[in-house]
């Protein structure tokens, strides 16, 4: 499910719309971290939130992720994602909560995988 909050009037309605905007490659790196993001978090909804695709869990900010013009974001780095996953993600640290890395060297499936596994927890995602 998409909708439009936190889009501005220029900015892409949907997720769909944000990933059809993209070049290749960009557009294929994205569609793997949309197709990790939703595996770990199936219970998420899709939304647009600043510009660029996202994830609420019962109404409260997940993840969202984004392509810039020379490299990928994926938000955020919580101190609780900091802590449990240490030296492995502390080279794609950038800022106080952002994940940044090359389409040549995007992060591990596994890492994604586990960041959005952190933050639902972090959201109250578990039962």
């Amino acid at each position: 499910m998409s909708d439009s909050r936190g889009a501005s009037a220029g900015g892409p309605a949907t997720v769909d719309a944000y990933l059809a905007s993209q070049p290749e490659p960009a557009r294929r790196v994205l569609e793997n971290l949309r197709r990790l993001i939703r595996e770990a978090a199936p219970q998420a909804e899709e939304t647009i939130a600043y510009d660029m695709p996202a994830l609420r869990l019962h109404g409260r900010f997940l993840v969202s992720y984004a392509a810039y013009r020379r490299h990928f974001s994926l938000f955020p780095a919580s101190q609780a994602v900091q802590d449990a996953c240490g030296d492995e993600l502390r080279p794609y640290l950038s800022g106080r909560a952002t994940i940044q890395f090359q389409g040549s060297a995007p992060l591990s499936d596994d890492l994604v995988r586990r960041i959005v596994e952190i933050r639902v927890a972090e959201v109250g995602g578990r039962s």
